[in-house]
């Protein structure tokens, strides 16, 4: 039995909350967490947490705004309550695999490019070429460009009346001050009421001149332009330009740390390189050690299967794995290099590795809507697999995620309770879940005695 200790769960999982205690051997937290009518979140500590070591647990699945929210509001409850170290605990991190681009559902961008670009002029990031001799430079204002004019041109063909003044009274007015159309700097003979003051054939006074064009100046554009909304609706970004997207992962990582989070333990990590985006301790532990076991205890002639990444983004998993138990390793390649949305949608896949007459094993750390697994296998099967399973650490499958992965060419899906699993288990008969629960108890125990976790990391 572990004292000293409080173990909290939120409503994300509390399953996997109350096997951990038991492991441990510790109560449950009593708590309530619940919503108000207008539906703001309600929570209230009912043990004490004075100067305890306190532990939250709370996964990233189902209504995961709900549950950030909670979770935020519980680490704050147990601070203000003066608990010596509060320590969140997340099997499924949310909000860290959102891509660097927008996309949405079916995985087109959400915004079409223009026009094509060339292949000969940009390169696949569109990279500007280095100066040197014998390249072309990109073109740009010379020394004798005028900038004001051509923003006075902008401005006239969006349609502003002021871009009309601005221009008569630049086109009329020289270096000198004097009047255009005469070389000797006299004045010419027509009459203009549009901008000058007079009614006669003179020219206008020089001071009326100068009042018009600052006039205009100061009228036909500011810096956001909120006079012209026409200059803003007909900004186009060139070939690559690369909007700036929010980083959501690094907005988690902040609200956990204002909240008073002292520590953050994870399962699996989408992007590891999150981890950085932390200013207290961050531990990602594995769940590749139960894939393992897995392999080894389930899959018959497990030597002679092939471990197959379902992407490239997930090799490096793929490869530990197939190294670790000294089996061969194929790869899966999408292709998605077209800017089209249509292109996109139908991203060709390559499989690099021979899995004929063998048993393919798809290995990968999520699966949401199980495009990407379902897809890769009917890939092997076409390539000759005899079999095909998938293990996946977290099973997210959301949307119709559960009626693909049934009519697909996967025989098994290995997934873990990182997040509830109970009613996607009793949809899919496919479906396997591994318990990860041992190895959060485990880590909490270490954490709790201040003893190192690195023995989690050790796979062999």
């Amino acid at each position: 039995m572990v004292r000293n200790i409080v173990i909290l769960s939120g409503n994300s999982h509390p399953k996997l909350a109350e096997s951990v205690c038991n492991m441990l051997g510790v109560p449950s937290g009593n708590r309530i967490l619940s919503k108000f009518s207008v539906g703001e979140t309600r929570c209230e500590i009912q043990d004490s947490v004075r100067g305890k070591d306190v532990f939250i647990i709370q996964s990233g699945g189902g209504s995961i705004n709900d549950h950030l929210m909670e979770l935020c509001i519980m680490i704050s409850a147990c601070k203000t309550g003066s608990a010596k170290r509060v320590t969140a605990v997340l099997p499924l991190f949310p909000y860290s695999r959102q891509p660097d681009l927008p996309y949405n559902k079916v995985g087109a961008p959400l915004s079409k490019p223009s026009t094509e670009v060339p292949r000969e002029k940009y390169t696949f990031e569109s990279v500007p070429a280095t100066p040197g001799p014998g390249v072309a430079k990109t073109a740009g204002f010379n020394k004798e460009t005028d900038l004001a004019r051509v923003m006075s041109r902008t401005s006239l063909s969006n349609g502003v009346g002021n871009g009309l003044t601005r221009t008569y009274s630049e086109n009329h007015i020289n270096g000198n001050g004097n009047t255009n159309g005469h070389t000797n700097g006299h004045a010419n003979g027509h009459t203009n009421g549009h901008a000058n003051d007079s009614t006669n054939g003179d020219a206008p006074s020089l001071h009326s001149q100068n009042h018009v064009l600052t006039h205009s100046r100061a009228g036909s554009y500011t810096t956001h332009d909120y006079e012209n909304p026409g200059l803003i609706s007909t900004f186009e970004a060139k070939p690559g330009y690369k909007r700036w997207v929010a980083q959501a992962g690094t907005l988690v990582a902040d609200l956990l740390t204002c909240a008073g989070a002292d520590h953050v333990v994870a399962l699996d990590l989408h992007d590891p390189q999150y981890q950085g985006f932390f200013d207290i301790p961050m531990d990602n532990l594995y769940g590749r050690p139960l894939l393992k076991r897995y392999i080894q205890q389930n899959i018959p002639d497990y030597k002679e299967a092939v471990i197959v990444s379902p992407d490239a983004g997930g090799a490096k998993r793929a490869t530990a794995i197939a190294d670790s138990l000294g089996m061969d390793f194929a790869l899966i390649h999408k292709e998605r290099r077209p800017t089209r949305i249509t292109d996109r949608q139908n991203a060709t896949m390559m499989l690099v590795g021979n899995v004929a007459n063998r048993v393919c094993i798809l290995v990968d750390d999520l699966a949401d809507t199980a495009n990407t697994i379902t897809r890769a296998a009917k890939l092997v099967r076409k390539e000759g697999a005899t079999a095909v399973y998938a293990l996946l650490t977290h099973g997210v499958l959301s949307g119709d995620a559960i009626a693909r992965i049934n009519a697909s060419a996967l025989d098994k899906v290995i997934v873990t309770n990182s997040v509830p699993q109970d009613e996607n288990k009793r949809l899919c008969p496919k479906l396997e879940v591994l318990d990860v629960a041992p190895i959060f108890a485990e880590a909490i125990r270490r954490i709790h005695h201040g003893e190192s976790i690195s023995v989690l990391f050790q796979y062999d």
